[in-house]
Formats: structure tokens, C-alpha cells, sequence
């Protein structure tokens, strides 16, 4: 039977999402004008900010980008931004979006050689607690010097070609065979629980290695944006901004990786389960077929990626260029020298990252709102009003708790141009400055790992294609977070309040680090001419 002209948009509307979902996004829609005209655009805005991250926390119901996009153009509509400052937004995060287009899709060509690397450490380590640490420490490693949204498309590049590896055997197909991972359906009887039991392993994998990308991300300059934007108006080079960052840093890594194991040995809030023989075996006869299958091409397709590797290290420490640039880059060569030349083998390249870069851009939509609307403005004014110790350990909790409702690179920026702006109007000295700004980083950087939305990198993971493959909701993603957000946020707290000042102190003695030399107001932070506005 025909259903109604009205029913059938409704059908249409989000999709196959659950009717409930549908229907609680048409209400949002229709009340936030209401709320607007009855409250203003304060609480107006507070309220689309809860709604924004409701559509990501519902995020395996409905991918964010269309109920999301829904409102952000809402609230264009309403004038609580502007088209022109979602704009700048966007712009000012170019590098980001660059290396979310290039990047993931560079990795993706060279997904082979890291499952050959990846697929050697899983297979010859077969304590959960060291493999574990051993993909959080290496996360961290690399997140410092590299990126973690890099990091990250590394490592779910990596767990989706071993789920796909079993998930086609468990599913009765020939490796020849095509196959879909995403359905269930053909999954055998007989290997329906240690898929389970997979899936569990796999997503204790993705939530250590995720949090070892926060943990190496917040030491280094170049590991998180937010980090070049404070150091850029702190005038730090890479040496000054990890020493700065270390008598904070260092304890949280220390404890970061602690809890690592400690999850591991109790199995507790989702952790603990172990690879299945099963699986182990196949993944090792896999393996080894590839291995005896492998041809002179194969194996110079292998050196090539390799050698772009050694190339993608080499750019991305030594910044050659933009990190996008240097993805366009290894696309490139890659392509060019293991004869993928075709568009639609280049093509498949750009489909995991294309759709999570314009969920990016609605969420710059959002951002640019709780920046004209002066969301934040209250906290940052009552901080600036507290001193010493005080001062610098709200600076910290008030940061995090705002980066794990919005976004910690935009959280960073407006924190740290406004001590900027008092440290030129004299309201703060040079000293307390640096002392605020390195609890801006911390803070940005740790107890935002509370929340998917709180990190791009953890954004990312959570709609990829993998996360609805190994079942990690966004909820399940705050559960998996929380001892280390805890573990954590308080190490980071205690160090920032206590021993912050009298480490930095000890660093100033022994010349590690050096006072800065007080600036006139219309003179940078590298002690250039300001221009004029």
C-alpha cells in the first residue's frame, strides 16, 4: 500500500535513522528559535551546542554530518553567526583540513606495508599488557613528532586489514573473494562469539593507541595545532616548548601508560580481552600465504612505500611543508611508482576522510558561533581574576572542561590570545604568562580525552568506518576514556598547581629555559613590529 505524500518525506528524511532520532532532530530544529527569541542568543547558543554534540554521542544512529549540518545552517539562519566568520573559521584551520584530505589518503596507499609491520607485532607478542603498552607507547612516539590525526589513520588503517582479514574467513569467503566486513549476515555459527571477543580486543587496542596520540601530542610543538598556535604566540621554539611542557608532560605519560597496563590487568570498563587461537591462527595463515604468494611487484610495491615512509618521517620533522602537502606529496609517488593510475583507484583513496572533513567544516560552523556569541567569555574573565597557583590551576580545569565540549584547538586559541592580550596590557607578567600558557596546552590537550568531540583525532576514529565494525559507540568511547581521563586530568592538576612553578624555577637556574624579555605592548611575542588593525 502506497504510504502518504507526508509520510514519505518523513521516510526520507536522515534515512534509515530510528524514528525517535528523526523526530528529535525536527524538535530541535523548531524550538531553537523559540528558545532564541524567549532567552536570547547566550542560552540559545549553549542549548545548540548540547544538540551538536548529542548528533555526534548518536553518531552510529545517523552520521553527524547531516543532523549536524542541519542545525549549523539553523543557526545561520538565526544570525547567531556568519557565513563569513564560518569562513575564517574554516580558513584559519586550513592546515587541518589539508591534512585530513591528503594525508589519510596517502596512508591509505600505504596500507600494505603497515599491515605487513603491524601484522609481525601482533603476531609476536602475545602478552595483551605489552602489546598493549607497546601500541600506546608508540602512538605517543610517534604523535610527538608526527600528528595525531596521522597517527590515528595509521592505526585504523592497520585494525580494519586485520578485521577484514578474519572477518572474511569467519563469513565462509576465499581471500579472492570480494566481500563485505560492514554485514553479519554469512558470518558462520561457529564463529559469531570469538568475532565477539575480536571486536573487544580490537577496540581495547584503538582506545590505548588513541589516548597514546593525546599523550604524545601534548609535549611537542608540532604534535597537536593547538600547540604551534600557543607556541607561536609564546615565541618558543621546539626545545623551549617540550621543556616547558615537561615537568607536567612527563608524570601524565608516566601515569597515562601506567593505567595502561593496570586496565589490562583488571579488565575493567571494556578492556582485558584477549585475540582468540582462532583468530591468531588465521591472521598467521594469512600471513604466511601472502608471504609465499608475494612477487617481485609485490615486494617492490613494499620498498617503494617503504621509502616513502622514510620520506613522510623525514618531511613531517623537519617541516618541509604543510602536513597536507607532504600527503599530497606521498599520494604521489606512491601512485606513481606501483602503477596506480586509474581515477577510481585513486578515488577509493579519499573515501574515509572526505566525509569526516565536512563534519569538520559544520563544526567550524558551531565554533564560529560560541565565538560571536562570547560563550566561553564568562569563564575566561572570572579566571583572569584569580592569581598564583590559583590562578593557573583553574586556568588548567577550565580549559579541559571546555575542550570536552568543544573543540581543544579552538579552546587553545581564544585562551591564549586573550593572556596575550593581558600579558600587552599589563594585567599579567611575562613569567605568569608562561605559566598560564602552559597550562592552556596541558589542559587542552589531557582532560579533553574525555569526549570524541574533544579531540579531532578521537572525532575521527569514532566515524570512521571502522568504529561501527568493531562496535565503538560514542559512549562506549566515554566509558573506555574515563580512567584515563581520571588518571590523568588529576596527574596533569597536581602538577600544574603544585610543582609547576618550582620546576620551571629549577629550569631557569640551570639555563634549560630562559626568562623573556618583557615586550611593549605593539611588539610580538618574537619582538616584531605589531601591525596595526
Amino acid at each position: 500500500m502506497q504510504r502518504s505524500l507526508p509520510l514519505a518525506f518523513l521516510d526520507n528524511f536522515l534515512g534509515s535513522a530510528p524514528g525517535w532520532y528523526k523526530l528529535t532532530i525536527i524538535a530541535f530544529l523548531l524550538i531553537n528559535p523559540i528558545i532564541l527569541y524567549m532567552f536570547g542568543p547566550f542560552v540559545a547558543g549553549w542549548i545548540i551546542v548540547v544538540e551538536f554534540i548529542f548528533t555526534l554521542a548518536m553518531a552510529l544512529k545517523c552520521y553527524p554530518l547531516q543532523p549536524g549540518g542541519l542545525i549549523a545552517i539553523e543557526v545561520l539562519i538565526m544570525g547567531l553567526t556568519t557565513a563569513h566568520h564560518v569562513g575564517m573559521e574554516i580558513a584559519s584551520q586550513l592546515e587541518v583540513i589539508l591534512l585530513l584530505i591528503f594525508m589519510v589518503a596517502g596512508i591509505y596507499f600505504m596500507k600494505n606495508l603497515l599491515l605487513f609491520a603491524f601484522t609481525k607485532i601482533l603476531l609476536g607478542v602475545r602478552s595483551k599488557i605489552i602489546l598493549s603498552l607497546l601500541f600506546s607507547a608508540m602512538a605517543a612516539f610517534l604523535s610527538a613528532f608526527l600528528d595525531a590525526l596521522t597517527v590515528t589513520a595509521v592505526i585504523i588503517s592497520v585494525i580494519t586489514g586485520f578485521y577484514g582479514v578474519y572477518h572474511k574467513v569467519a563469513s565462509g569467503r576465499k581471500p579472492h573473494h570480494d566481500h563485505d566486513h560492514s554485514s553479519d549476515e554469512n558470518v558462520e555459527t561457529s564463529h559469531k562469539e570469538d568475532l565477539r571477543q575480536f571486536r573487544s580486543f580490537l577496540r581495547s587496542i584503538l582506545m590505548h593507541a588513541s589516548v597514546g596520540t593525546a599523550l604524545g601530542g601534548v609535549c611537542t610543538l608540532v604534535g597537536e595545532p593547538q600547540n604551534l598556535v600557543i607556541a607561536g604566540v609564546a615565541g618558543w621554539d621546539f626545545a623551549e616548548f617540550f621543556f616547558r611542557m615537561s615537568p607536567v608532560t612527563m608524570p601524565v605519560l608516566v601515569v597515562g601508560l601506567s593505567t595502561c597496563a593496570i586496565l589490562e590487568k583488571t579488565g575493567k570498563f571494556g578492556y582485558g580481552a584477549k585475540i582468540p587461537e582462532s583468530v591468531r591462527a588465521i591472521i598467521e595463515e594469512d600471513a604466511a600465504k601472502k608471504l609465499e604468494e608475494r612477487t617481485t611487484r609485490d615486494v617492490a610495491e613494499l620498498i617503494v612505500q617503504a621509502a616513502v615512509g622514510i620520506f613522510l618521517i623525514l618531511g613531517l620533522l623537519n617541516q618541509w611543508a604543510e602536513v597536507g602537502l607532504i600527503g599530497l606529496a606521498v599520494i604521489v609517488l606512491i601512485t606513481a611508482f606501483t602503477g596506480i593510475v586509474e581515477e577510481h583507484q585513486l578515488g577509493k583513496a579519499f573515501e574515509e576522510a572526505l566525509p569526516f572533513t565536512a563534519l569538520l567544516a559544520v563544526f567550524f560552523a558551531i565554533v564560529a558561533m560560541i565565538a560571536e556569541q562570547g560563550l566561553f567569555g564568562p569563564v575566561i574573565h572570572w579566571v583572569l581574576q584569580l592569581e598564583g597557583s590559583n590562578q593557573t590551576g583553574m586556568f588548567y580545569i577550565a580549559n579541559g572542561l571546555l575542550s570536552m565540549i568543544s573543540d581543544n584547538v579552538f579552546v587553545g586559541t581564544v585562551y591564549i590570545k586573550e593572556i596575550d592580550l593581558a600579558l600587552r596590557n599589563g594585567v599579567i607578567s611575562r613569567d605568569t604568562f608562561d605559566q598560564l600558557a602552559v597550562a592552556i596546552n596541558t589542559g587542552t590537550n589531557i582532560p579533553s580525552i574525555a569526549t570524541p568531540n574533544g579531540q579531532a583525532a578521537f572525532l575521527f576514529l569514532l566515524t570512521s568506518t571502522l568504529a561501527p565494525l568493531v562496535r565503538l559507540s560514542y559512549m562506549k568511547m566515554v566509558k573506555m576514556a574515563l580512567p584515563y581521563t581520571i588518571t590523568m586530568s588529576i596527574t596533569g592538576f597536581f602538577f600544574v598547581f603544585y610543582y609547576l612553578q618550582p620546576m620551571t624555577d629549577k629550569m631557569y637556574e640551570n639555563n634549560i629555559i630562559h626568562h623573556h624579555v618583557e615586550q611593549p605592548a605593539d611588539v610580538d611575542g618574537h619582538g616584531k613590529k605589531k601591525s596595526g588593525h
